[in-house]
């Protein structure tokens, strides 16, 4: 009574405290989310200089490990950045002025093509009987817009011949311009770029002097407590940022390269400016390539009179980007930033909404932090659920609720790619077992009832069949000429004569067993021992004395969750039916450590105890005198 009350008042705690803690959640959501649009004139070149310390950090220990001294080092790193940075603009502002200059060039081109694809649509008649019904249209309103002024005449208080008056054309003037209006003009517009430019040296610079430093009081901060997780999560942050920016450049750059490279050969003009901005523009996720693919398809359309040269960079581009984005990339860069593909393109959508095209280039890199943050600190793990690539349900939860939505084909699926490099007994133990037993913990609290235990023994059913091609031998083991006949001889044997049953597979309380007891006798036939699954119906008392024994050496009884009454009267009953065959007792949710601290099971009059479908198999194959898989496991005999 007073468990049931602690646990009813725990209950009615949590749930009286999950709307509180979601409103502060909410609102904690809402004032970082205001602060960093209020403060984005500060932050976002604070952000720039943060991931930009990142990149040259790697360089400033190199120079100071070359005994340069610290401020040296951070300000030639600097330099060298700002020199490279200033070299890619003014190669860029070249580049797009001689673009500008041969522009009227292509006028001639483009005026050709949008005539040819006019009369191609003339012939058609299509667009020619559009225009004419616009045109007769156009011509009707204003006919009607006449008249109807005509009818109302002249405006009071004028004359006819008012309305006749030709308007009085005025022209403007402006005055020279000063000086100072020329130069505000001009450096207006760089003004902010400029400014922003300014901030993010001076806060990089300050950033690279007092990295240590400002690690320790970020330490000190967030985690003195504990020192070794708060060092880990830095570690973490700084590896998978570093890794990122380190392949994610190199992937570029060669993007660059290739698209710089292929457009000189097509013939498109400045085919260097279009492969520097494919470099820099490939760094927005998923959409950037495309981006920097637009500007060098409308040049190809311009200067081709015909049109293979814009089929060609249209190919191009869609080749490079496949190869890098679908071989090179996940090569390279696979599991780097540890975000999910959904994480992404969210990520992308709110930094842009929120800082604009700043935002967009620092997408990604921001949301790898808030998932580091939500890996190593225990309130905010909602980060690393919504926005990390880990799967959201552990493999056996992930069985349980594909059993429980009637999807064994997905679960088949997601079994398979266990499968390539393990067998088929380590998928039963380690994730169908442990699925099940989540299935049986529902029992258990009243929230699974006989009818859904069925439907997930149909699908495990159906998921067993699905199974039925992969074969139980080791990853890698390899199998001899002699070894795979006489199996596949055993087991046409098997197959040819069904009422050679050797082992009877009983589930001996439900649905569930009955679906592990399935999983059993798969594997047994696959190692040529003749199984079959028998209910627990077919043993109870009334129908035990029913139950066809031709053969039987060994009865296993499975358990998912046993008591020690049941298991002993059903091993008595058993014996009663097949004295001479050997009982095996299947506790899969057992360890061997526990049964032989168990006395309950100990006096269960069983002739063995087994605890995993791959134990299971090794023993009752030595039972019947079948070839079965050596197994390490512990097992653990009972007395008779």
């Amino acid at each position: 009574m007073v468990s049931s009350l602690v646990s009813r008042q725990g209950v009615d705690g949590r749930v009286n405290a999950a709307p509180s803690a979601s409103s502060a959640t909410v609102v904690i959501f809402a004032i970082a989310v205001t602060a960093l649009y209020v403060g984005r004139d500060v932050l976002m070149p604070l952000a720039l200089a943060v991931l930009l310390g990142f990149v040259l950090a790697p360089l400033v220990l190199l120079l100071r490990r070359m005994h340069f001294g610290r401020v040296p080092s951070v300000l030639a790193a600097v330099f060298l950045a700002f020199l490279i940075i200033c070299g890619i603009a003014m190669l860029i502002g070249g580049q797009i002025a001689q673009l500008a200059e041969n522009l009227p060039q292509y006028q001639t081109t483009i005026a050709q093509k949008i005539e040819s694809l006019q009369t191609t649509a003339t012939g058609s008649g299509i667009v020619e009987r559009t225009s004419s019904m616009f045109s007769e249209l156009r011509r009707e309103i204003t006919k009607t817009t006449e008249d109807a002024e005509s009818k109302k005449g002249p405006a009071p208080g004028g004359s006819a011949g008012d309305s006749q008056q030709k308007p009085i054309p005025v022209e403007i003037r402006e005055p020279p311009a000063a000086p100072m209006e020329v130069i505000r003009a001009v450096v207006g517009p760089l003004w902010g770029p400029l400014a922003t430019g300014g901030i993010v040296i001076v806060f990089l610079i300050f950033i690279l002097l007092q990295r240590e430093d400002m690690r320790d009081r970020f330490i000190r901060l967030v985690g003195s407590r504990d020192l070794q997780r708060t060092t880990q999560a830095l570690d973490d942050g700084v590896q998978r940022l570093s890794r990122y920016f380190l392949a994610q450049s190199a992937i570029n750059a060669a993007f660059g390269v290739l698209i710089g490279t292929g457009l000189f050969f097509i013939g498109v003009p400045n085919p260097v400016l279009w492969g520097v901005l494919a470099m820099l523009l490939r760094f927005v996720p998923y959409i950037g390539a495309w981006i920097a693919a637009f500007f060098p398809l409308v040049l190809a359309f311009a200067v081709d009179p015909h049109w293979s040269m814009l089929l060609w960079t249209l190919g191009m581009f869609a080749v490079v980007e496949l190869l890098m984005g679908q071989a090179v990339e996940p090569l390279l860069n696979a599991h780097s930033t540890g975000l999910s593909a959904v994480a992404i393109v969210v990520a992308a959508a709110f930094w842009t909404w929120l800082w604009g095209p700043v935002g967009l280039l620092l997408s990604t890199p921001l949301t790898v932090c808030l998932v580091v943050i939500g890996r190593h600190v225990e309130r905010l793990q909602f980060l690393d659920v919504l926005l990390g690539d880990k799967p959201a349900l552990a493999p056996e939860e992930s069985f349980y609720q594909r059993m429980l939505a009637g999807d064994p084909d997905e679960a088949a699926h997601q079994a398979e790619e266990f499968l390539k490099d393990r067998r088929l007994a380590d998928y039963y133990d380690e994730i169908a077992i442990r699925g099940l037993a989540l299935a049986q913990l529902d029992v258990n609290r009243g929230a699974l009832d006989h009818d859904r235990c069925a439907q997930i023994r149909d699908s495990v059913e159906e998921l067993v069949d699905d199974l039925s091609d992969h074969d139980d031998a080791p990853a890698g083991a390899a199998e001899s000429e002699d070894e795979k006949a006489a199996r596949d001889e055993k087991s046409a044997r098997v197959d040819a004569d069904a009422r050679q049953i050797e082992v009877l597979c009983v589930a001996s309380r439900g649905a569930l067993d009955e679906a592990t007891a399935m999983m059993l006798a798969q594997l047994l036939d696959k190692h040529g021992i003749g199984a079959r699954v028998v209910s627990g119906r077919d043993v109870s008392p009334a129908n035990i004395t029913r139950l066809e024994t031709k053969g039987v050496k060994v009865v296993c009884l499975a358990y998912l969750d046993a008591s020690s009454a049941n298991t002993r009267y059903l091993v008595r009953r058993v014996r009663r039916r097949l004295p001479q065959a050997r009982i095996v007792l299947a506790l899969w949710l057992r360890s061997p450590i526990e049964n032989s601290d168990d006395g309950a099971v100990r006096q269960s009059e069983a002739d063995l105890v087994v605890t995993s479908l791959k134990e299971a198999v090794e023993r009752i194959g030595k039972e019947v005198g079948a070839d079965a898989p050596q197994s390490p496991v512990e097992t653990t005999p009972t007395a008779a």
